[in-house]
């Protein structure tokens, strides 16, 4: 095997891309597996932070959002697994090649849309979803936000169960789109 990738041949390369495979596609169980993670924080909420991945699904799902909406829905703070500052980008990248730019691009910002609701009890400015106006996906962006996101801190929200979700995960993150 070599040292330096540049004295890679094309048998090793081929033998490492096989050895991708495997992992690649076991894409879904680490999204589940995050997911999960999610429940041992609550990070000072009224819910953990799978109840509200859950609730969020949940709420969308229940308002007609199509699928990509709903993935998005669901697992749009796994980041906070790794970090919470900048989850959503974190989030964003691990999704990136398995879901529309749209979806890329909401996940992306939604802290930015998400401060309209609270950044003025923190000092910092509420109007930063502006930014995106001229964006093709802010009204959903918005609608992800407004009707879904924010609103889903409830403990009592009767949510789907995360097994409900299971379907969606493996037809989105079965393969991705690029590599």
């Amino acid at each position: 095997m070599f040292t330096k990738m540049s004295e890679g041949t094309k048998e090793e390369w081929e033998h490492i891309s096989q050895e991708h495979a495997p992992h690649i596609m076991d894409m879904p169980a680490r999204v589940i597996d995050m997911l999960k993670q999610l429940e041992r924080l609550s990070l000072g909420f009224g819910t953990n932070q799978l109840h509200h991945a859950l609730q969020t699904a949940t709420m969308a799902k229940r308002a007609g959002a199509d699928d990509e909406m709903v993935l998005i829905s669901l697992i749009h703070d796994m980041g906070k697994v790794v970090n919470v500052p900048n989850h959503g980008q974190i989030c964003a990248e691990i999704i990136k090649p398995y879901v529309s730019d749209d979806a890329y691009n909401i996940i992306r910002t939604h802290q930015d849309f998400q401060g309209e609701h609270y950044y003025h009890y923190l000092g910092k400015p509420r109007d930063l979803r502006k930014n995106y106006k001229n964006e093709s996906w802010f009204e959903k962006a918005k609608q992800f936000t407004d009707e879904w996101d924010q609103a889903a801190f409830d403990p009592n929200y009767d949510t789907e169960p995360l097994e409900s979700f299971i379907p969606l995960i493996e037809k989105f993150f079965g393969f991705p789109k690029t590599i």
